[in-house]
């Protein structure tokens, strides 16, 4: 499996109808970006949708941020990953977690305690892709666990490929390549508004982390490296709206995404956020590309996550 260094994350595909998904992704991939993720809220369901995508971009590597695992049975998260894994060999990375206690009460399923919902589930899955899926099986079906605090990490060095962080600063990234140790997947999320201006681009970031701030699982998060209360309110300080969602010109982004690689990471998935709530950032992942991917005609970045 190939996601090179720099991927994007997006959760605005719900949004647009399945013929324009398809062709969004088919840009990204002629664009040369090597890897897209999608996660999964209130809209559709992210293996089908990683099949949509993984159909109609013949190159392009899909992973997801996240499958929330108590929103399907184990035996049901198996079977699709092992479909997909078969279907488009080294092209379909599962990205699972226990997502939140606000999401999860949406689908009436309890949320208790988040690592041991995950241990269970993880045992459950592998035994169900070990002793029950009768199909043909994929050369290889690796996956990530959405993980923030240090005892989610551990598992995920044990249980999985790697982790995948959201919401995130540098300095988590370092902190994460420390419990992961070599050789495991780090691929943090950063968002981005490709806008000079101080004030749209910081109204537009509040939008974003007001959203996410009101997630205990972040805020808690955040409070290891530093951040206070007073930084949480009003959707966010300068300070922090700037740490999660720096804002500028490529360079700007670039800078960020490098801090991420020396701190550890192997993979960056960029959220561009875009002023249309419903809109997918189409222009700015067209303005990016020059910095973020090789030239047209060139080789992709060789940064390998096969395991």
């Amino acid at each position: 499996m190939t996601l090179g260094q720099v991927g994007i994350w997006s959760g605005q595909f719900d949004y647009s109808p399945a013929s324009v998904v398809r062709d969004a992704v088919a840009e990204l991939d002629e664009l040369g970006y090597p890897a897209v993720w999608t996660g999964e809220v209130r809209g559709r369901e992210v293996l089908v949708t990683a099949g949509l995508m993984l159909a109609a971009a013949p190159r392009l590597t899909v992973a997801t941020g996240i499958a929330q695992i108590l929103a399907r049975h184990p035996q049901t998260m198996a079977a699709g990953q092992l479909t997909l894994a078969e279907a488009f060999p080294g092209r379909f990375l599962l990205g699972v977690g226990v997502s939140h206690a606000s999401l999860m009460e949406i689908r009436g399923v309890p949320y208790t305690k988040p690592l041991t919902q995950m241990r269970a589930y993880l045992d459950e899955m592998d035994a169900s892709a070990r002793e029950q899926y009768r199909a043909v099986p994929p050369a290889s079906s690796p996956r990530v666990l959405a993980a923030l605090g240090p005892k989610m990490l551990e598992l995920a060095r044990a249980r999985a490929d790697g982790a995948h962080t959201f919401f995130v600063p540098p300095e988590h990234t370092a902190s994460a390549r420390a419990i992961l140790g070599p050789g495991k997947l780090l691929v943090p999320e950063q968002a981005f508004v490709l806008d000079t201006n101080p004030e749209t681009a910081r109204e537009l970031a509040r939008r974003h982390t007001g959203s996410y701030l009101r997630l205990p699982n972040y805020t808690n998060n955040l409070r290891r490296f530093g951040f206070t209360d007073s930084d949480f309110a009003d959707a966010g300080s300068d300070r922090l709206v700037d740490t999660i969602v720096p804002w500028g010109d490529p360079d700007v982004l670039l800078g960020r995404i490098k801090e991420h690689l020396d701190a550890g990471a192997d993979h960056v998935c960029v959220q561009v956020l875009d002023p249309d709530r419903r809109g997918l950032p189409r222009r700015q992942w067209r303005e990016l590309a020059p910095a973020l991917v090789s030239p047209p005609g060139g080789s992709r970045p060789e940064q390998g996550a096969g395991r």
